[in-house]
């Protein structure tokens, strides 16, 4: 299926007009902290601008669907409208829960800014729609006008990421100097948060690339959890209770058997029941580890900081789980002899 210039640009501006509303946004919480309204014309930029890209992936689906569309049709569409339309669901679910999560918990501050749920699904769903332009173009060698394209289209897809990842990125970050003001978002609790996500990739990967090439026996994605967590606490915090390394070692055995009980039931394909491990493990784990820790010691993170830390870590799972997955080296190309060259040899 391809696009027309015209089709592939005109995404591109509906994209642009997205974005735009989001830096502006961020410009303006950034320079007017005391800002708790949702009647802002920033977000009128921002909502006229996932309008805009919702009525534009319409008006690309108009002609490429059959008169009335079904499930199978959409699932035949190319990822060059798939993703988008993927991204645009999230947008709207995003600002809806968004609209919703700040009448019941309030506005958020500082870091709970980069952590709501809410908002991690409008980020999302901005990048899915923002790399829809550069998936459109399907030339070989890109000339001077695709070239263009797809370098903004790259660039809106990344923008909202190093926005979002302010608590983590250096860019946008003033950490020289001796100041006396440092910024709460580049913060301590930042960098645990950092800590739960790479812990997660770091816990799942022997267990995805084990998954690659044979059957997983029983037992084996708990120990590859619980081993690594007793180890460390006997290593590091050996005068403390055991509490913590216990808790994650009986929470990966439970995920482990809900993940082989339930999977097959629900579905047979295995990458389904490995999506369900990326999806549904790491919440559960650290989930049951809040819960324990808010017994034991207490937790001292917000609504919004821990339902948005079981949000990306579900979302780390994920992605973790589809690259290393599907990530595998090209096949080597095997040179096919020529036949009128042979023939001509034989005698």
């Amino acid at each position: 299926m391809t696009f027309s210039a015209r089709e592939r640009w005109i995404m591109l501006v509906a994209s642009a007009w997205l974005v735009t509303g989001l830096q502006l946004d961020a410009y303006a919480h950034a320079t007017t902290p005391q800002l708790e309204t949702f009647w802002t014309p920033w977000h009128a930029v921002l909502y006229s601008g996932i309008a805009a890209s919702g009525l534009t992936l319409v008006w690309l689906l108009r002609s490429r669907l059959p008169r009335l569309p079904t499930y199978a049709g959409l699932l035949a569409l190319p990822n060059a409208l798939r993703i988008p339309l993927l991204g645009m669901a999230f947008l709207l679910a995003g600002g809806a829960v968004d609209t919703l999560w700040h009448n019941i918990f309030g506005i958020e501050k500082g870091l709970e800014i980069f952590v709501s749920p809410s908002h991690q699904f409008i980020i999302l769903g901005m990048v899915l729609v923002a790399v829809g332009p550069a998936l459109m173009t399907s030339a070989p060698r890109l000339n001077l006008g695709d070239g263009t394209l797809v370098t903004i289209s790259a660039l809106l897809t990344v923008l909202p990421l190093h926005i979002f990842s302010l608590h983590a990125n250096v860019l946008g970050t003033m950490f020289f100097g001796h100041g006396n003001n440092p910024v709460r978002i580049y913060s301590t609790d930042g960098q645990i948060l950092h800590g739960y996500l790479f812990t997660t990739v770091l816990l799942l990967l022997p267990i995805i690339l084990l998954g690659r090439r044979w059957s997983v026996p029983i037992g084996v994605p708990t120990l590859l959890v619980a081993v690594p967590a007793l180890a460390m606490h006997l290593m590091f915090l050996s005068d403390e209770k055991w509490w913590l390394s216990l808790t994650v070692a009986a929470a990966a055995a439970g995920v482990e058997l809900v993940i082989r009980v339930v999977g097959p039931l629900l579905w047979t394909a295995s990458s389904v029941s490995w999506l369900l491990l990326g999806l549904a493990g790491p919440p559960l784990v650290w989930g049951t580890v809040f819960l324990v820790a808010d017994i034991e010691i207490g937790v001292g993170w917000n609504v919004h900081i821990v339902t948005g830390l079981l949000t990306y870590v579900s979302l780390t799972g994920a992605a973790t789980v589809l690259v290393a997955r599907n990530v595998r080296p090209p096949a080597r190309s095997v040179p096919v002899p020529d036949s009128s060259v042979s023939g001509s040899a034989a005698p």
